[in-house]
């Protein structure tokens, strides 16, 4: 019987441990996490300065097969108006109604609405679409 030997693994490739990063190459990665997390927080408040409205459905009631009746509190700063885009879904989330509201102005930050949506058949959920300040 002949004695085979294993090769042996290049040493460089196996047999010495990275360094792991150098120290330029943190601290660039750290100045781009800086920049990300600023411009991320800029973008934030320049969507909120464009559209500083927020709206929640509070609760709904399903009248009739036809009609739903929705609650809900727009938030914006007091004096400006919006006009929010009120929603009726059905079981199967299909868009059944919609109704656009004019809401405010408001001496106070939030403020409540009730609105009555026609539906073209029986909703089971209310949204807001959206609310844009006009």
């Amino acid at each position: 019987m002949s004695d085979v030997v294993p090769p042996t693994p290049p040493v460089d490739r196996y047999g010495r441990r990275s360094a792991g990063l150098s120290r330029g190459a943190r601290v660039a990665i750290g100045v781009a996490l800086a920049v990300a997390v600023a411009l991320t927080a800029w973008l934030a408040l320049a969507q909120y300065q464009r559209s500083p409205v927020t709206a929640d459905v509070v609760s709904f009631r399903v009248t009739s097969a036809e009609e739903i009746e929705i609650d809900f509190q727009v938030s914006m700063p007091p004096g400006t108006t919006a006009v929010c885009t009120v929603g009726a879904l059905s079981p199967s989330f299909a868009q059944v109604g919609s109704l656009q509201v004019p809401v405010g102005p408001s001496t106070k930050a939030t403020a409540r609405y009730t609105v009555t949506v026609r539906t073209t058949q029986k909703a089971d959920a209310a949204v807001i679409d959206r609310c844009i300040s006009g």
